[in-house]
């Protein structure tokens, strides 16, 4: 039986993390340790003092978002939260 995060794989993702960074890619797999996004943004919200990571993530919903990494691992102790971006609530 597959798990919710599994079910994701394939998708682009919203990864909201302990640290001041939100990512932004497609989910192509993930182990004991780790997701594997690809195609992703790897946001640092620091760079954008006026920007919240709502509006990050609602702005990548309706623009699109700017791909910075190939592939990115992220740690799964990391992850406050997983979403589909198509989930995301305008």
């Amino acid at each position: 039986m597959e798990t919710a995060i599994e079910q994701l794989v394939g998708h682009v993702v919203v990864l909201d993390v302990t640290t001041r960074y939100v990512y932004v890619g497609t989910l192509s797999g993930l182990d004991r340790h780790y997701l594997d996004l690809r195609d992703a943004d790897v946001h640092d919200l620091r760079d954008t003092a006026n920007t919240t990571r709502e509006l990050y993530v609602l702005e990548a919903k309706r623009h699109g978002f700017h791909r910075n990494r190939k592939r990115v691992l992220v740690r799964r102790e990391d992850v406050v939260s997983v979403s589909a971006l198509d989930d995301v609530v305008e």
